[in-house]
């Protein structure tokens, strides 16, 4: 009893990876993939005339 459920067991494993490389053919990813953290786009600010920000930072030479 223990040998035929084995061998079902087996079977479907077989199906199983028949699957996925058929379903990958096509594009298919069934692995979990990892969250991205977003995109980061530049934006660029169009104020005009208005007069641009200089700041200005001093280190000491240490650094």
């Amino acid at each position: 009893m223990a040998a035929m459920q084995a061998l079902i067991e087996m079977v479907i494993g077989l199906i199983a990876l028949l699957a996925a490389v058929a379903l990958s053919q096509f594009g298919v990813d069934l692995s979990p993939t990892k969250k991205s953290d977003g995109e980061i786009h530049r934006v660029e600010k169009k104020c005009g005339d208005a007069p641009s920000t200089h700041i200005q930072v001093n280190a000491p030479a240490s650094c």
